[in-house]
């Protein structure tokens, strides 16, 4: 299992949804994910930080994510095999 930059993808891993148009759908934890498929495997179980400051320094707003993640063609969902 692999995610869309080619890193090895395990369940437990921290990840960030996209959809097909590299728009950011959701953020979570993966789980139930099984090995071999790349399309369509595990669930998404969403993260609660309760109470988590925010300092603007160490934040980057959602959107200039999904334009970094074009400018490196990650924005795209890779053809099927």
């Amino acid at each position: 299992m692999h995610y869309r930059n080619g890193r090895e993808a395990k369940n437990g891993d921290l990840i960030v949804q996209l959809g097909y148009d590299g728009k950011v759908q959701g953020f979570g934890v993966l789980h139930s994910a099984v090995a071999g498929n790349d399309y369509c495997n595990g669930q998404v179980a969403p993260v609660q930080l309760a109470g988590t400051g925010a300092c603007m320094v160490d934040a980057l707003h959602i959107e200039d994510i999904q334009a970094m993640l074009a400018e490196k063609g990650l924005d795209k969902r890779p053809a099927g095999k």
